[in-house]
């Protein structure tokens, strides 16, 4: 009996449990508010095959708010929240959508942006880029689908959202009216 208390502990002290302060130390993290230059040269390619960096396609939508949805048309979450992302863009019509995907194959990428109604501006990263690309690195990517905010000006207003209805995610477009 006594083996069977101690069980609920000694999973606690193993599981790693946050306490307040290990929270409020993560909250308190500054969020880059611009991508790193090894992020910028991240090569990507578009729809009709062209090749192009990231600091290209950014410089093509600059001068309204952008969201940035890093996805894959084989990720269950980010299908799952589509509809809350088609939500997102009738209540931020003005706003660019720009759609990264890790996808492995163009035809796949093509087939999901068809067959989820994906409306917006759309780039393929690639599969290998998902993890140790360099644009994953800079953004810290640890789960898709994942919502960044940039201002007009370029900058990262909100570092990290894995919803499309997080309130940090409206609060900030808010913010950019």
């Amino acid at each position: 009996m006594k083996k069977l208390l101690l069980l609920p502990i000694i999973l606690l002290a193993f599981t790693g449990c946050k306490d307040k302060s290990d929270k409020s130390q993560e909250e308190e993290k500054v969020q880059p508010t611009s991508f790193t230059e090894k992020a910028l040269n991240e090569t990507m390619q578009t729809p009709d095959g062209a090749t192009m960096d990231f600091r290209t396609v950014l410089e093509k939508y600059q001068g309204r708010p952008i969201v940035i949805d890093l996805w894959a048309s084989w990720c269950p979450d980010c299908i799952k929240g589509m509809p809350k992302l088609h939500a997102l863009q009738e209540q931020f019509p003005d706003v660019t959508y720009l759609f990264l995907s890790f996808d492995k194959t163009k035809e796949a990428w093509i087939n999901g942006i068809d067959k989820y109604e994906v409306k917006g501006e759309h780039y393929l990263l690639g599969r290998d880029k998902w993890k140790g690309g360099a644009l994953s690195e800079a953004v810290e990517l640890d789960w898709i689908p994942r919502y960044m905010v940039l201002d007009e000006t370029g900058n990262i207003a909100l570092f990290r959202a894995v919803e499309a209805d997080d309130e940090k995610l409206i609060a900030t477009l808010n913010n950019l009216k």
